[in-house]
């Protein structure tokens, strides 16, 4: 019996992965920020911890409703795609075994073969081979909103808690830095794990993010200031 090799690829990762990175990015630099611009204009650390746990309620919350409203919308898109094929198979059989031929034909085969493949994969399943090589439409990368809103929400609040934490655990004199510092530490780790997991470079990724990351902080932290002189 001859071995069977698998291959693991990490296309069926992108919907999930997607969400959930954007999603513990947003939480460290989101509240982060914050929490730098509230402890650089000299407010006392309580009132710090408090904006911190407010963006990261309130931060989650809006990630998962915007997440779930965006993938919501592909999936009624692709829905909306298959529920069309179905009619069509039903209603004009023919023409989409034509259809399907010659997508087989474009892709390499000659015309006898391409109409024997499409003839039996369509005598399985008609409406996923239709929706697979016609519509590009898979079950691995189909839209999953609610997936992908509580990836989302939890990634943010997993992403949140460490600028929270650093804010507890930091004297009231080094907030903001000990903030930043940890903060930059984690977007590092997590910038070269979502390059590492999608197969890119892990030195890129983690210093696009990081970037970005002291960018956010640096600014908040100017505003703070600036604002906490003149009160």
């Amino acid at each position: 019996m001859p071995h069977i090799h698998k291959e693991s690829h990490r296309s069926d990762r992108i919907g999930w992965l997607r969400a959930a990175v954007l999603g513990a990015n947003d939480g460290t630099i989101s509240v982060a920020s914050l929490v730098v611009g509230v402890a650089a204009s000299g407010a006392p650390q309580s009132s710090v911890l408090l904006t911190g746990v407010a963006g990261l309620v309130a931060g989650a919350m809006s990630m998962a409703a915007g997440e779930y409203v965006s993938v919501q919308s592909q999936a009624d898109t692709e829905g909306a795609d298959i529920e069309r094929e179905r009619n069509e198979l039903k209603t004009r059989p023919k023409r989409e075994l034509a259809e399907l031929t010659s997508i087989y034909v474009k892709r390499g085969l000659d015309q006898s073969l391409a109409r024997l493949v499409a003839e039996k994969l369509m005598s399985g399943d008609a409406l996923g081979t239709h929706a697979r090589d016609e519509l590009g439409i898979t079950e691995a990368l189909r839209a999953r909103p609610i997936q992908a809103a509580l990836a989302s929400a939890i990634s943010f609040a997993v992403g949140a808690i460490v600028p929270i934490a650093a804010v507890l655990l930091a004297p009231s004199a080094r907030v903001a830095e000990i903030t930043s510092a940890t903060a930059l530490v984690t977007l590092v780790i997590l910038g070269g794990t979502a390059a590492y997991a999608g197969g890119a470079s892990i030195v890129r990724g983690a210093v696009r993010v990081s970037f970005w990351g002291a960018l956010a902080m640096g600014i908040t932290a100017g505003i703070g200031r600036l604002f906490g002189t003149a009160l």
